[in-house]
């Protein structure tokens, strides 16, 4: 699409810096004459929000991976048509906290949800809008799991409950999904100082602007 801006997502599991590091890119893109438009998922618009409490609050058993799949796919709907994609087509940069590889690496390969399924509702759904870079941050389930549980708290701990069992799933998961599209993921190693990693960041974005 000409003039489309660029649409850049952020993964990882919890506690890998994802939050630190979208505010950080953001500010670089800002002062370098960019317009950016920060986001999350699930969520990112009034109704996603909504959906959004019911996937990362309660008890870590209250749905299946079948239902949160279904429910990330609905906020995703609504974030698409209200929000991502009328800003890439204002030429705006898009920087998204979490989108589709984290739905296949929780509901999918941690959560046992059907790939198929996924791949099915990914084409209806997401389409041709799709990242044009995704930045895996990458760190130890272990010590994510004790950045998380140092951060305050805000009730939204329903996937730190889940376990380091799924939490190492879910690291393997996404270096799966990183070697099967080298061309849009590049990992990063979060358990470098923050600001070397910010570096290492801003350098792989710039090689996209």
């Amino acid at each position: 699409m000409a003039g489309r801006g660029l649409f850049i997502t952020f993964e990882g599991g919890e506690g890998s810096g994802k939050s630190t590091h979208v505010r950080i890119l953001d500010d670089r893109l800002k002062v370098n004459g960019y317009e950016v438009e920060v986001t999350r998922e699930p969520g990112g618009t009034p109704g996603a929000e909504e959906l959004r409490k019911l996937l990362v609050t309660g008890d870590p058993q209250r749905w299946s991976a079948q239902a949160e799949a279904l429910l990330n796919f609905a906020a995703r709907d609504d974030h698409l048509i209200n929000m991502i994609r009328p800003a890439l087509a204002e030429g705006k940069t898009v920087i998204c906290d979490r989108f589709i590889d984290s739905t296949r690496a929780y509901q999918g390969y941690a959560g046992g949800c059907d790939l198929t399924l996924l791949d099915a509702l990914e084409a209806s759904i997401v389409g041709d809008t799709r990242p044009d870079l995704t930045l895996i941050l990458d760190v130890d389930p272990k010590e994510g799991l004790r950045r998380a549980d140092e951060r305050p708290d805000t009730g939204e701990d329903r996937y730190e409950r889940k376990g380091l069992e799924f939490h190492v799933q879910l690291r393997e998961a996404f270096h799966m999904i990183a070697h099967r599209n080298r061309d849009r993921c590049v990992i990063v190693d979060t358990s470098a100082p923050r600001d070397k990693v910010a570096e290492t960041i801003w350098r792989t974005v710039a090689a996209r602007l």
